[in-house]
């Protein structure tokens, strides 16, 4: 049996995940980090985007949104606490576009700099949460 690390993921509503893993890829502020087991303490800022996870004895990986958060490693666990997080199979790809198309015409009317700071972070949230949807839908292909 492959070595595993622990996961787990919080949202500021719920415990969205907590098991066991071959292997984490978490979209860290500087890039995309792979974690497997022992690896180095770290703490990052994570930016919006797609936690993939690698279960034992699983071929797919298992999707997560998250919009943002820390991301704390230790050698045998792995923290997430993000503000948002939804499990990929949940994301509504209707509702992503909408909120993109809402973040772009508030970015186009804008009337404060607070106010287009907002909506360009509106509009990361929701282009993650897309390309979360599009790597979803190449898995299952």
């Amino acid at each position: 049996m492959a070595m595993t690390v622990h996961v787990d993921i919080v949202s500021a509503e719920a415990s969205i995940y907590a098991g066991s893993a071959e292997y984490v890829i978490v979209p860290a502020e500087m890039g995309e980090v792979g974690i497997h087991p022992r690896h180095a303490p770290m703490l990052s800022r994570i930016k919006p985007g797609s936690v993939r996870i690698k279960k034992p004895m699983e071929d797919a990986e298992d999707v997560i949104f998250v919009s943002g958060g820390i991301l704390e490693v230790q050698p045998h666990v792995v923290t997430i606490l993000s503000d948002t997080a939804v499990r990929g199979a949940d994301l509504d790809e209707a509702r992503a576009q909408e909120a993109k198309q809402r973040a772009e015409e508030a970015m186009k009317n804008r009337t404060s700099a607070m106010e287009y700071a907002q909506a360009e972070a509106e509009l990361a949230v929701a282009i993650a949460q897309l390309q979360a949807i599009e790597k979803l839908r190449k898995q299952k292909a």
